[in-house]
């Protein structure tokens, strides 16, 4: 999962960017609401964590833009103020959630996994692949259910894949999920990671398929008398 953490406070924001690193998220990190709005312009994110009083542009203006050009990005606001006009104001033009700060890390994670629950058609805590299951709640994978350990660029591909339900990703998409701003992104270590994930499957139901001049594509194996 690919994060945009907006927020002014140089410390603040360093600190909680690392500890979401930590959780093997990819996360940049900005202090203006104009710098955030043209990277929401450039860039796919799977999520927003949005301070309210930026220089520049408000956080509300960030937020009611995202939304009029139809973008459902998730949306959480971290912001110091806990009044209750302003929370139902944010809620009203977009927001998905409402913390104030000081915001306990545990609780924002917490808060995360229910908005990735949403975007699961049946709601559930687990997506499926054939035998491979990605766990909504810890981001961890299983194959029949014995771990399935990644690395954390390994890991981000494979959710970002089962994550899309049957859709196929563009490399483009995948480069954008893997690599923040400050990386430099490579399109043959992409294709290494694919390999590496492909011979990690062999056993399992679950096949990542490429579909020339489209991308990748994560599907459950035909059996021998389906193929």
């Amino acid at each position: 999962m690919k994060i945009l953490l907006v927020e002014d406070n140089v410390e603040l924001g360093q600190s909680l960017a690392e500890l979401l690193r930590q959780q093997s998220f990819v996360v940049d990190l900005v202090e203006r609401g104009d710098a955030a709005d043209q990277l929401l312009r450039q860039s796919h994110y799977d999520l927003l964590l949005l301070d309210l009083n930026l220089p520049q542009m408000t956080g509300k203006a960030l937020l009611r833009r995202l939304r009029e050009r139809g973008d459902a990005m998730p949306v959480i606001i971290l912001t110091a103020s806990d009044s209750l006009d302003q929370k139902v104001l944010c809620l009203e033009i977009g927001a998905d959630d409402y913390l104030v700060k000081p915001v306990e890390i545990r609780e924002l994670l917490a808060r995360m996994q229910v908005i990735a629950r949403r975007q699961n058609p049946g709601r559930e805590n687990t997506v499926r692949c054939g035998d491979l299951q990605l766990d909504l709640r810890t981001r961890q994978f299983s194959v029949n259910g014995e771990d399935l350990a990644l690395p954390p660029r390994e890991r981000s591909v494979l959710e970002a894949l089962m994550l899309q339900h049957g859709s196929a990703l563009s490399k483009q998409r995948l480069l954008d999920v893997i690599y923040g701003m400050d990386e430099e992104a490579s399109e043959d270590a992409l294709e290494i990671y694919i390999h590496r994930l492909r011979k990690k499957l062999e056993a399992s139901d679950a096949s990542i398929m490429t579909l020339r001049g489209v991308g990748y594509l994560i599907k459950p194996r035909l059996a021998p008398d389906q193929a």
